[in-house]
C-alpha cells in the first residue's frame, strides 16, 4: 500500500499523507451522517456523551466542534474506522493492529476552533509507542481553513509536559517552555478522501478556520497488538481483544524505553480538550473571538 519513500517519510518525520484512500462515494456518505449529526444537534443545549459544542452553538444555529467516539453511535463512521486499506497500512508499519478509539473534528467555516500543540501520547501512553492516529479528509484540506501541523522529526524527541499552572493534566503543550520551533511545523494538505498518518509522539496542532470553507476531520487511533495501554483498560481482556483488526492476541506486552508521563492528575473537566487546553490560560492559536488568524502568546 505504501512506497518506500512513505514508509521512509513516516519513520523520519513521524507523519505522511496518503492521497485517495476514501473513494468518492464513502466521503459523501460521511459528509451526510455527519451533516445529519450537526443538523440533530439543535436539541443539544450542553456538551455531552455524543457532541462537544462550540461556544457560540444554539437551536437556531447549531455548532459542533466535536462528534466523541463516532464510530459508536453510526454504522458509516465504524465502518470508516474499520476500512480496508487503512488496516493494511497500519499493517505494513507494525505487522498487527489494534483498534482504539476515535473523534470527529469538525472545523466549520469561519469560527471552527483550534486544537492548541500536544502529543497523543501524553493522553494515553503504552508499553511501546507503535501508536498512530489516522484522519480522514471529509473536505479538502487547504493552509486556509485550519490543517493540521505537524513538527518533523518530534517523535523522535522528548515526551513535553502537558499539565496546567494548578498541576493537573491540560492536554496541551506550552511551546515557549518546551522550546519548540514551530517555524518547521508542517501542514498536512490534501483531497477529500485522503488520509493523515501521525505518530501518537508527534508533536502538532491545528489553527481555527478562518475560511469560507469546511473542515471536518474523522480521527481514529490504532496500536500495535502487542501495545498495551499503562493506564489500563476497564473493559476488560474479552472486549480489548475485540478491538483486534489484524494479528493474533496476546498477553506479552512489547516493553519498549519510551519517555511517559502519566496524565494525572486528571483535568477538571475530563470531556472536552477544548475547554482543557483553554482552561491553562496559555493560547498560541487565535480564537474566533480574537482579531487575528495566529496570535503567539
Amino acid at each position: 500500500m505504501l512506497t518506500e519513500a512513505q514508509h521512509a517519510a513516516y519513520r523520519n518525520d513521524g507523519f505522511i499523507v496518503v492521497p485517495d484512500v476514501f473513494s468518492a462515494g464513502e466521503i459523501a456518505e460521511l459528509r451526510a451522517v455527519t451533516e445529519e449529526f450537526v443538523r440533530n444537534s439543535a436539541a443539544v443545549a450542553a456538551n455531552d456523551d455524543i457532541y462537544d459544542l462550540e461556544d457560540s452553538h444554539s437551536a437556531a444555529e447549531p455548532r459542533v466542534r466535536r462528534i466523541k467516539t463516532p464510530h459508536a453511535h453510526h454504522e458509516a463512521y465504524k465502518r470508516a474506522s474499520r476500512h480496508p486499506a487503512v488496516v493494511a497500512i497500519l499493517e505494513e508499519l507494525w505487522g498487527s493492529v489494534r483498534y482504539d478509539t476515535g473523534k470527529l473534528n469538525l472545523k466549520s467555516a469561519g469560527y471552527g476552533s483550534p486544537i492548541e500543540w500536544h502529543q497523543d501520547w501524553a493522553f494515553y501512553p503504552h508499553t511501546n509507542d507503535d501508536l498512530a492516529a489516522v484522519g480522514i479528509m471529509l473536505d479538502d484540506f487547504t493552509m486556509e481553513n485550519g490543517p493540521m501541523l505537524v513538527i518533523p522529526g518530534s517523535h523522535h524527541g522528548p515526551l513535553h509536559d502537558h499539565h496546567g499552572p494548578d498541576g493537573c493534566f491540560c492536554g496541551a503543550i506550552d511551546p515557549e517552555v518546551a522550546g519548540l520551533d514551530l517555524t518547521r511545523a508542517v501542514p498536512c494538505l490534501g483531497k477529500a478522501g485522503s488520509i493523515t498518518i501521525h505518530h501518537v509522539r508527534a508533536v502538532h496542532g491545528s489553527a481555527t478556520n478562518f475560511s469560507g470553507l469546511e473542515r471536518r476531520f474523522l480521527l481514529y487511533q490504532y496500536r500495535a497488538a502487542d501495545a498495551w495501554p499503562l493506564l489500563g483498560f476497564k473493559d476488560g481482556i474479552e472486549k480489548f481483544d475485540e478491538l483486534l483488526l489484524s494479528g493474533e492476541p496476546t498477553l506479552v506486552p512489547r516493553l519498549a524505553p519510551v519517555p511517559v508521563r502519566l496524565p494525572l492528575p486528571p483535568a477538571a473537566n475530563q470531556v472536552s480538550i477544548y475547554e482543557n487546553q483553554r482552561a491553562t490560560g496559555r493560547r498560541y492559536f487565535a480564537a474566533a473571538d480574537m482579531p487575528s488568524a495566529v496570535a503567539a502568546e
